[in-house]
């Protein structure tokens, strides 16, 4: 999806597992011509404030989260991701949520660094700690920490070889029942948008019933353009969207260094960011579209 002005609603930063700043991740994205930028950190709030603080006069901010979430098919778990938009980050609910899904995400990746140590492989829990910088923990610091360690080259072979769940040193995360997010992010006057819906590399996807189902319940929006969705899982998803009379935007999913993927590689239309926006919401953006 293209826009007369460029729409990234989907980005990552050190309060979860980015490489940029708050403040360097809006630098970036100004340089990069980027007019509107939402910041979706996992399971936390904790950008916003110094996002809003350097945010230049010419851009808005679109603050949310992405929420790590899974659907039980009665056989297997599928792990999906919610993105909430706009939502009142003192909700009690959605704040004690929050605080489960990150310290799960820590005791997670405490408990893997001790099945890798217990290998023989050289890697630290306060390494692990201190490359999060007291944000939300999760396997993009592992991946960087057995990098430094001289383990793996890089950050796709530590995924592949080390840190999948294929791989003997993984520990599931304590996901929230996606039915159970979407209420929340509701009730907290937030906007839920099903990120990535068809991203097959990651694993397996929920069919179209169960997206069906999630927009009965409340999903406003389907993430289309995202650099995990190849061009006939787009068009799929496209349609699949406009029959569920559903948003559909686009992101890059930027996490800085810890992934290839440059900022506005993908975006959302104007039309749908208005079809946004004019749904009631706990937040408005902040700047220029406030």
């Amino acid at each position: 999806m293209s826009s007369s002005r460029l729409i990234d609603l989907h980005t990552h930063s050190t309060a979860s597992d980015g490489t940029d700043s708050p403040a360097l991740l809006v630098e970036k994205a100004a340089a990069a011509g980027i007019a509107v930028l939402g910041l979706t950190d996992h399971d936390t709030t904790a950008g916003w404030a110094e996002a809003a603080e350097r945010l230049p006069s010419s851009m808005s901010l679109i603050t949310g989260a992405e929420f790590s979430c899974v659907y039980f098919d009665g056989t297997r778990r599928i792990s999906l991701h919610l993105l909430g938009y706009l939502f009142d980050p003192d909700d009690a609910m959605l704040q004690s949520e929050r605080a489960r899904l990150r310290e799960d995400r820590r005791s997670r990746a405490r408990r893997m660094v001790d099945n890798m140590a217990a290998d023989g492989i050289d890697i630290s829990w306060e390494q692990v700690n201190d490359l999060a910088g007291g944000g939300t923990v999760g396997r993009p610091h592992l991946a960087r920490a057995l990098i430094l360690s001289g383990v793996v080259p890089d950050i796709d072979t530590a995924f592949r070889e080390v840190l999948s769940s294929r791989a003997g040193y993984y520990v599931r995360k304590a996901d929230t029942d996606v039915f159970a997010a979407i209420a929340m992010v509701r009730s907290a006057g937030g906007l839920p948008v099903f990120a990535h819906p068809l991203a097959r590399r990651r694993g397996p996807v929920v069919d179209d019933e169960v997206v069906a189902r999630m927009a009965a319940a409340g999903l406003v929006g389907l993430e289309i353009d995202h650099p995990d969705q190849d061009d006939r899982d787009r068009a799929h998803a496209s349609r699949l969207a406009d029959e569920l009379n559903l948003i559909g935007t686009g992101s890059s999913d930027y996490h800085g260094s810890n992934k290839p993927t440059g900022l506005a590689v993908n975006t959302t239309s104007e039309a749908a960011l208005e079809a946004l926006l004019a749904l009631p919401t706990a937040r408005r953006p902040i700047g220029a579209l406030a």
